[in-house]
């Protein structure tokens, strides 16, 4: 057996907005390398299918698939006293927390002269203050990990970049660098790592509605690589933050964008 298929054996994995696209892929990724993974997802609506939940269900059928082992919990990461929950709840039942991905994310489109109030602070509550809410409430469980505490972000090459009619995203995710390497800072005596991954353009749901065909090509003549990147590109590199491969790398941002930027 390799080091990736046993190298996170015995850890417990919290995954933010694992219930589809980027988040999905991680799950997996870690589950294949021995992890029990938590799928976390946002709970639907009073009243509404319960598509979401269905969904993470399927990641956490996928992630035992794999080789791991899987829980669901569903929360918003933009509600104080639901990540406080859910956190209590993950240190009651399963006892540790060794790992933990932020993950969740939204992203509202338009140009900062037509941009509202209302969605610049839900941008950022869930895409910044979710990632924060999260790393407080879980940081010691994080401190008491046997083996030394791993937090990976998620950012995005247009927080390092920015990128026209993104600004509430590119805020919350240059925001996401800031939080990273104070935290890195501050838990780093204690041996917790923190990093970030910073995709580029990656092939899921979300990039697909906000890129239509003719900007696809344009956008593939910015990227060395030449071409757009898959969800596992990103969910290899956050697995290897995770691991016992990169505990001397902390307050560092692994940029996975095929060359989009260097």
């Amino acid at each position: 057996m390799s080091i990736k298929d046993n190298a996170l054996s015995g850890r417990v994995a919290l995954v933010t907005g694992a219930s589809q696209g980027i988040g999905r892929a991680i799950a997996i990724a870690l589950g294949a390398r021995g992890a029990k993974v938590i799928v976390s997802f946002l709970p639907d609506a009073p009243g509404q299918p319960a598509s979401r939940e269905k969904d993470a269900r399927e990641v956490a059928a996928a992630v035992e698939a794999a080789g791991g082992q899987a829980a669901i919990s569903g929360f918003d990461v933009a509600s104080a006293a639901q990540v406080a929950d859910a956190i209590k709840a993950i240190g009651e039942t399963h006892k540790q927390l060794d790992i933990l991905v932020n993950n969740a994310g939204i992203a509202i489109n338009g140009l900062v002269m037509r941009f509202t109030d209302e969605q610049w602070a839900r941008t950022l509550q869930v895409n910044l203050t979710g990632a924060f809410l999260t790393t407080r409430a879980a940081a010691p469980l994080l401190l008491r990990a046997k083996q030394a505490g791993r937090i990976v972000n998620l950012s995005s090459v247009v927080g390092e970049m920015g990128n026209g009619g993104q600004a509430a995203y590119s805020a919350s995710k240059a925001g996401i660098l800031g939080l990273t390497m104070s935290t890195a800072r501050e838990l780093a005596s204690r041996g917790v790592t923190c990093n970030a991954v910073a995709p580029g353009y990656i092939d899921t749901a979300m990039t697909a509605e906000h890129l239509p065909e003719a900007a696809r090509a344009k956008l593939m003549e910015q990227i060395p690589l030449g071409r757009i990147g898959k969800a596992e590109d990103v969910a290899d590199a956050v697995a290897f933050l995770a691991g016992p491969e990169a505990a001397y790398i902390t307050g560092q941002v692994l940029r996975v964008n095929g060359g989009m930027l260097m």
